[in-house]
């Protein structure tokens, strides 16, 4: 099978990429994190702050700050324990998982933190973030600013950054559960990982952008990865003041390639443990990867905006409001995912203005993709089929966010087509007002950026799913990211044919009520 129809399968078809006979091997499951073996490791402040908001900026580099930014970016801040019913009404037993500040599916974290630093009081090189004992692990000691930026195609000033944050995936930790469908989670929970790193940068005042495009094998080679078992899906590069992160062009001094940067460093294989004694083979997966890699900087390219070509329909413009203000770490603390909790509860056209607004507004970022580096309009849009809602007749909607209104697609009450299209059965969709859907272009930037944007486009769809799972935590709503959902369904409710679109993540977000629980923050 060719890979245009495994992705094609992995979006429309998924019956066709799950094997009947697939079970998941509870006993032997992945841990969530990756705990290296017999290497140097430099222990974290645990004693973090309370608040973000407030807090005095970093001047320079130091080691504390660094480890407060991380932990509110990947650490571990929750135990949970989830009561499971067996075949026998007298059996339950219970299943403990490690939760973040951000959703993942399945809560199962596929992605992996490394960061490069350069610090007087640590030792410049490369390091794995280990979540578990909020330790960094030395990969690799030395400065490799040259290699780095040669890497991103001398697009990048690193020697005016004081590191970078490299995002991963690795392959099994949620392959074991999900089988090929894994690989659509995987570009979302990178998005979303990412779009946390960029919202806790704000707070501690850091300067970052996104490098999607760089030479895959030249940074898996400086980090010691494996690439049959993980991969690095994202750059983010760290500096304290606006500076030269970014060009303003694609042109380079020398073309590099990942086979010649790679001759620069020796080989480094290390040891760790990641629990599962036997690891299934992925192939689809590792071939799709393979296909997505870039090999030479003569292959990066900027992205067109391309403008929304709206018909005719009748507008509904929301009321001018202003962007939320929140101490990060007490929404992200508060936040909530509701499937059976959700309540059906009238939201106002003020909430629905301000989440909309807000979730837009937070998207911008630097990033190698856009040409200006600005992005005056999202790229993944959003469309929302909406019931319930102050002075707005029910209907599927388009947000248009340069004019901050509604344009109208169709009129009806959507819900139970819409509950008829998902998978699984957690989640009530009578009870949900706001049933939002990202959507991207219908071929994933196939034609200029090939099977990588595929990846590159879910990647943007979690962030946006962050931004809107902020928003609506601030304003006292929860939302439940779904991918187990009818595409095909969605894309005929809003008529995305027409526009060579496609959705590509449900979120249901709406009031809820809160769950009986006994939950134990790991918080000093």
């Amino acid at each position: 099978m060719s890979l245009a129809s495994f992705l094609y399968n992995l979006h429309y078809d998924i019956e066709k990429e799950s094997p009947t006979e697939w079970e998941v091997d509870w006993e032997d499951a992945p841990l969530t994190y990756k705990l290296y073996r017999d290497l140097p490791t430099i222990p974290l402040c645990h004693n973090i702050p309370l608040r973000l908001e407030g807090q005095e900026i970093m001047t320079k580099p130091e080691l504390l700050k660094i480890g407060h930014y991380l932990w509110n970016v990947y650490g571990l801040t929750q135990i949970c324990q989830s009561a499971l019913a067996s075949g026998s009404d007298e059996e339950v037993g219970l299943m403990q998982s490690n939760r973040r500040f951000i959703p993942s599916g399945g809560a199962l974290y596929p992605n992996e933190l490394y960061v490069y630093l350069k610090c007087e009081d640590v030792t410049a090189g490369v390091y794995h973030y280990d979540v578990a004992r909020h330790h960094l692990v030395l990969l690799r000691e030395g400065n490799f600013d040259s290699f780095l930026s040669n890497a991103l195609g001398n697009r990048c000033d690193v020697s005016n950054s004081f590191g970078a944050i490299f995002i991963s995936t690795m392959f099994w930790k949620n392959f074991y559960k999900y089988h090929n469908f894994s690989y659509r989670l995987q570009g979302i929970d990178a998005g979303v990982l990412i779009g946390q790193i960029l919202e806790v940068a704000k707070r501690f005042g850091f300067s970052t952008g996104v490098y999607f495009q760089f030479l895959d094998r030249a940074l898996n080679h400086l980090l010691g990865l494996n690439e049959q078992e993980e991969s690095i899906y994202g750059v983010v590069p760290l500096a304290l003041e606006a500076s030269n992160l970014f060009s303003s062009t694609n042109t380079v001094d020398s073309i590099n390639t990942a086979t010649e940067l790679c001759k620069e460093l020796p080989r480094i294989e290390h040891r760790y443990f990641i629990k599962s004694k036997k690891i299934l083979a992925f192939p689809k997966l590792i071939q799709v990867n393979e296909a997505s890699m870039i090999e030479s900087t003569e292959l990066f390219r900027h992205i067109e905006e391309k403008k929304n070509i709206q018909k005719d329909s009748k507008q509904f413009n929301l009321p001018k409001v202003d962007r939320l203000s929140y101490d990060l770490l007490l929404i992200n603390r508060k936040r909530f995912s509701p499937d059976m909790d959700f309540i059906s509860k009238k939201v106002s056209k003020v909430d629905l203005a301000t989440l909309l607004h807000e979730a837009t507004k937070s998207f911008s970022y630097l990033n190698d993709l856009d040409q200006s580096n600005s992005n005056s309009r999202s790229r993944p849009s959003l469309y929302m089929c909406l019931n319930n809602i102050e002075d707005i007749p029910n209907g599927a909607y388009y947000y248009d966010d340069l004019n901050h209104s509604l344009r109208e697609i169709q009129l009806g009450d959507f819900r139970h087509q819409l509950q008829n299209g998902l998978s699984g059965t957690n989640v009530n969709l009578f009870q949900v007002p706001i049933c939002l859907h990202v959507v991207g272009d219908q071929k994933h930037l196939k034609s200029l950026l090939g099977y990588r944007g595929y990846r590159i486009q879910h990647m943007e769809a979690g962030m946006m799913v962050q931004r809107l799972l902020l928003s609506s935590t601030a304003l006292g709503m929860g939302g439940h990211p779904l991918l187990g959902f009818d595409a095909k369904l969605c894309d005929e409710i809003y008529k995305l044919s027409e526009e060579q679109k496609t959705g590509l993540i449900q979120i249901p977000i709406g009031y809820y009520r809160n769950r009986p629980s006994i939950q134990g923050g790991l918080h000093s």
